[in-house]
C-alpha cells in the first residue's frame, strides 16, 4: 500500500460483532493505524476505491449488507467536515465494535472533542455497573 499513499503501523485483532440496521449476518471488525500524507477527503477516495476491488456495490441503502466498510474513524490533525466525510466519525464513541479494535492499535489518541483516551472511552463502555434493583 506504499505506492497508494498508505504505510500501515499497526492491526488490531479481528472481533465479530452483530449487525447494525436491517443486515443479518455478523461483521468482523478490525483497526489499522496508517501513516499517510493524504488529506481526509483523499484517503476516503482511495478506501472507497479499495472497497469497490473487494466487490462492495454501493446500493444507496444505509446499514445494508456489504463486503467490506473501511471508515476514517480519527485522524491526527483532529477533527474534520465536509458534506461526504466527518472526523472524527460521529458515533465512534458509543460503539465497542470500532472502540475494542481501535484500543489495540491506538489506546493513548485522543477523542478531539474532549479529553478522553480511546483507552478511557473503551472503559466507559465495559466497565461492570451495579444491577438494578
Amino acid at each position: 500500500m506504499a505506492e497508494e499513499g498508505l504505510r500501515v503501523e499497526a492491526i488490531s485483532p479481528i472481533i465479530a460483532s452483530a449487525p447494525l440496521g436491517p443486515s443479518r449476518r455478523r461483521y468482523a471488525n478490525a483497526a489499522a493505524r496508517i501513516a499517510t500524507p493524504l488529506a481526509p477527503l483523499v484517503l476516503l477516495a482511495l478506501l472507497q476505491t479499495l472497497e469497490t476491488r473487494f466487490g462492495r456495490v454501493r446500493r444507496g441503502q444505509r446499514w445494508g449488507a456489504r463486503t467490506l466498510d473501511l471508515d476514517i474513524v480519527l485522524w491526527s490533525g483532529g477533527s474534520w467536515r465536509s458534506k461526504t466525510l466527518t472526523v472524527p466519525h460521529p458515533r465512534f464513541r458509543e460503539r465497542l465494535f470500532v472502540l475494542t479494535p481501535a484500543a489495540a492499535v491506538a489506546a493513548d489518541w485522543h477523542d478531539p472533542a474532549g479529553t478522553c483516551t480511546i483507552r478511557h472511552l473503551h472503559a466507559r463502555l465495559t466497565r461492570p455497573r451495579p444491577t438494578p434493583r
